[in-house]
């Protein structure tokens, strides 16, 4: 932790600040967990161990709840899982994910104590629970959660006050980090890591947080290395400067980002793109060439808003050829009123184009994809994780449609952003570089001789056609915010 420091930040309190200078893609630091678990809604299909999603996965045959990849896994969580197993015989039912992760931190904290390295920079004592900031309805959960905590906790173990059990779910409630699947794609769990509780939130950071998984391949469990966040400079920092990262998605208006923070994470943000809604006249604009009346606008951008409410309910149910009729409907009612940027008309854009994608529409998905990353352009930050993410899909896309140019052109900007916000080390990034290299062969042969090329295209892809793409996420499985808030 040489390079970075605590400080009092104004109007924040307690943050941390570099020590030295820094450049985009350095790792100001990294952190394991002080204990993580998977959603409930996932236990059977991803590995409590390392958090990667499997198609079969071995079950522990004691409780009947945790999975893992295979024994490796298994024995390199079992020093974790073994109290949670046996709670949870005891218990008689798997209590929720809160309920798990406290119980996982409050063991820990009973074995090693506050501080459980000397990396530390708090203790879980110092940090936020913002009980008293709760509505009535969360505090009722609360008491819930603590009843059911009490049943649950071994009667062998060490007894603990409600107080301290109702501080650690504020803390868990506040500050439990996303977890991601071994691609970065989709949330799985969440986890507790209370360096990064000390980075202070901005609507345009300079820093990213990246789950590493680390490498959990070895045969004996003492060569695996654990999974840990990896705090990620975004462009360059100068010694002093404040480290901030981005607790909700940029892709939403100043008043909505205000009031997602004060709701989930109970603070007014004061930043300068909130201050001042830089781009928020982009996010909910006219088009400029015919320009639009203003009420032709909210016309249509409150027709965009309810269309989303039920795009995400047919996406839900799996009803994705519905999904792609309403897509099509509000682009087409929609198109020629609102600007490229606007974010309702984006999300038209980025569902039809992943839909079609899923059900090998590539010409039609890529289409969409490429207006997709052109609004994000005009958005985002450049070196944004979401932005790389986009592009990424979007060059794909555009490769499997044939249009080799602008996919290959599409892979390498995605490459760019994604070596800054994962590193070269992260399954993604490797990913992306096998494509780059495949792209790239593919694109010279394709400017030597376009003929040879879609020739010898077509008899690959009748030897073997595209698979499947992976099944088109809802919004809510998404990975929108950085830090987990359970609803």
């Amino acid at each position: 932790m040489e390079n970075v420091a605590v400080f009092d930040s104004p109007g924040k309190g307690r943050g941390l600040k570099a020590t030295k200078e820094m450049w985009a893609g350095d790792v100001i630091f990294s952190e394991p967990s002080v204990a993580a678990v998977v959603f409930d809604s996932l236990a059977d299909r991803v590995c409590h161990s390392c958090f990667r999603r499997q198609e079969k996965l071995h079950r522990c045959g004691q409780c009947k709840f945790a999975h893992y990849c295979d024994r490796t896994c298994q024995r390199a969580g079992w020093a974790e899982h073994k109290e949670e197993c046996s709670a949870i015989k005891s218990f008689g039912k798997t209590p929720n994910e809160s309920i798990r992760l406290v119980a996982r931190v409050m063991l820990r904290l009973d074995k090693e104590g506050s501080v459980m390295s000397d990396m530390q920079l708090t203790t879980l004592d110092e940090l936020e629970d913002h009980v008293d900031d709760m509505a009535e309805d969360e505090l009722k959960e609360l008491k819930v959660d603590i009843h059911n905590f009490l049943d649950y906790w071994p009667r062998k173990s060490k007894q603990h006050t409600v107080d301290d059990i109702s501080h650690l779910f504020g803390v868990v409630n506040c500050n439990g980090f996303t977890v991601s699947d071994q691609r970065g794609l989709q949330a799985v769990g969440v986890g507790l890591f209370p360096n990064l509780c000390l980075v202070n939130h901005d609507c345009w950071p300079n820093c990213t947080v990246i789950l590493n998984h680390g490498n959990q391949s070895a045969v004996n469990t003492m060569f695996h290395s654990q999974p840990r966040i990896e705090l990620r400079s975004l462009g360059k920092i100068e010694e002093g400067e404040e480290l901030t990262v981005s607790y909700v998605d940029f892709l939403n208006l100043s008043e909505d980002r205000q009031r997602l923070l004060k709701t989930q994470y109970f603070f007014d943000c004061t930043c300068e793109h909130c201050k001042d809604r830089i781009k928020d006249d982009l996010k909910i604009a006219g088009r400029e060439v015919e320009g639009p009346p203003e009420e032709q606008v909210k016309e249509a951008t409150d027709y965009c808003y309810q269309l989303l409410e039920k795009i995400d309910k047919a996406r839900l149910n799996g009803d994705y050829h519905e999904v792609v009729k309403m897509c099509r409907d509000g682009i087409t009612k929609t198109e020629t009123v609102l600007a490229d940027t606007h974010i309702y008309l984006l999300r038209l854009w980025s569902t039809l184009s992943e839909v079609q994608a899923y059900l090998q529409f590539f010409d039609d998905a890529a289409d969409y994809a490429r207006k997709m990353v052109d609004g994000y352009i005009k958005l985002y930050h450049p070196n944004n994780a979401a932005l790389g993410m986009a592009t990424m899909r979007a060059g794909v896309t555009h490769w499997q449609a044939g249009l080799i140019d602008v996919g290959h052109g599409m892979i390498c900007k995605a490459y760019a952003i994604l070596m800054i916000t994962h590193g070269p080390t992260h399954p993604i990034t490797k990913d992306l570089e096998a494509m780059r290299m495949q792209t790239e062969m593919e694109f010279r042969m394709f400017k030597q001789n376009e003929y040879v090329y879609h020739s010898m295209r077509e008899a690959a892809l009748k030897n073997r056609p595209m698979t499947m793409m992976n099944e088109p996420r809802s919004v809510e499985e998404g990975i929108k915010n950085l830090f987990h808030r359970r609803k």
